[in-house]
């Protein structure tokens, strides 16, 4: 889908920039200028979605996710973020039900596979989260090695690991 045109595309970058400062309100603002023909467009709902989960309005976050996905169903970010929002919203069951069955279908996102390992972490399945974190970094060693180690999610893999030692 190509960009939308000016004057859309600015208040799009416009939105961009001041959620780049942490302003969502002038942001939002900025998103309310796009007409209502591109508002339904895959870069204006991601932006949407980010003015959102900085605010921590993670049922907005959602919602925003799953227009996403009935709209623009191979973009894998909306998935990854609706699962996010609901682990955000102590929903991390819920989380990893909903990214589980995309795996297969985006086999070189390497956030996949990490945040299934993150939500495993969460949810007590030690042994499943290694396996993910391990397919994630087969995907991506560079990412893993950077985010893992800081990560509060996979802290009970940490803390799994290191009373094994």
């Amino acid at each position: 889908m190509h960009p939308p045109e000016p004057p859309d595309r600015f208040h799009l970058e416009a939105a961009q920039g001041w959620l780049e400062l942490g302003n969502c309100h002038e942001a939002n603002e900025e998103l309310q200028r796009i007409s209502a023909a591109n508002r339904r467009h895959p870069e204006v709902l991601e932006i949407r979605w980010h003015i959102d989960a900085q605010a921590r309005k993670w049922d907005a976050c959602v919602d925003a996710a799953e227009e996403s996905i009935r709209l623009f169903p191979n973009r894998p970010e909306a998935w990854i973020h609706r699962s996010f929002a609901l682990h955000e919203m102590k929903r991390t069951r819920e989380a990893y039900d909903q990214l589980l069955p995309v795996v297969g279908r985006f086999p070189k996102v390497p956030t996949i596979p990490y945040n299934l390992a993150c939500y495993c972490a969460q949810l007590g399945r030690l042994e499943e989260s290694a396996g993910w974190l391990k397919q994630a970094a087969a995907i991506d060693a560079q990412f893993v090695k950077q985010s893992a180690p800081v990560d509060p999610d996979l802290k009970p893999l940490w803390d799994s690991i290191a009373d094994s030692l």
